[in-house]
């Protein structure tokens, strides 16, 4: 988590540059809601006009993200585990390929539904058409006009973007890391 958080300090304003492109719209004149001709140009004018605040716009929420890869690795030792003993075997035995799938798609869920808030309270916060008054003021006004529904929006892409990928990660980690203990206990003996 602290990792994430330094890498977060240096990532920060490359998120709020993402979010400001992504939320252009054509046609606008009001200087709040800026046009911006790339990276660069966003970056110099979200420093000209709001400083180092502007380029930190969502930075708290942000560390609750860093929660997720540990909550996610937490639920995967611990699913094998219980999937391991409730099948009888070693608690390191080996998973099959749609074992080790079904586990790591698991776990990614449970992290993205645990931390996925975060991702909308930062989003909006680094939105350049509405104004908030910081993290609670955007928790607040999203509980009173959408409820808790307000706090998933845009889950269900999330998932079918990130969980193909962990569950390939995981595979493969799991596959490589047999390998390389089979390979090492063969030399050894």
């Amino acid at each position: 988590m602290i990792l994430g958080a330094m890498t977060l300090c240096i990532t920060n304003p490359l998120w709020v540059t993402k979010t400001r492109l992504m939320l252009q719209y054509g046609g606008v004149v009001n200087p709040s809601q800026r046009q911006y001709t790339g990276m660069f140009d966003a970056l110099v004018k979200i420093y000209k006009y709001e400083g180092v605040r502007g380029l930190y716009k969502g930075f708290v929420p942000g560390l609750f993200g860093t929660s997720h890869g540990a909550l996610q690795f937490m639920a995967y030792e611990w699913l094998k585990l219980k999937h391991n003993k409730l099948t009888n075997r070693l608690p390191e035995a080996q998973l099959s390929t749609a074992e080790y799938i079904s586990i790591a798609a698991l776990s990614k869920i449970f992290a993205v539904a645990a931390t996925y808030p975060y991702q909308v309270v930062r989003a909006r916060l680094q939105d350049q058409h509405v104004s908030y008054g910081g993290v609670m003021d955007v928790i607040i006004k999203t509980w009173r006009k959408e409820g808790i529904s307000g706090f998933y929006k845009g889950i269900a892409p999330n998932l079918i973007r990130v969980t193909p990928a962990c569950c390939i990660t995981f595979v493969v980690y799991e596959n490589v890391s047999h390998l390389l203990r089979d390979l090492r206990e063969k030399k050894v003996s």
